[in-house]
């Protein structure tokens, strides 16, 4: 699994960044985007899919989580 570092740019868009890949692409959905709920699958605009465990709350950004491709077990 690797890290990835989800922040936003400069135009208020989620980004995701995973260094291994060198890969930096725009987050098109999130599962949970709640007060109460944050994360699950992410996809993004290059149509790829990550996967990060939901948390609680919405967390200060720029945040770096484990992450894993969606699909995969």
């Amino acid at each position: 699994m690797p890290s990835v570092m989800i922040r936003r740019n400069k135009q208020g868009q989620l980004t995701l960044y995973v260094a291994k890949k060198d890969l930096e692409a725009n987050v098109v959905t999130m599962e949970f985007d709640a007060p109460d709920r944050w994360g699950g699958e992410l996809k993004l605009e290059d149509g790829t899919a990550y996967f990060i465990e939901p948390l609680s709350a919405p967390p200060g950004l720029p945040i770096t989580l484990r992450a894993k491709r969606a699909g995969e077990s």
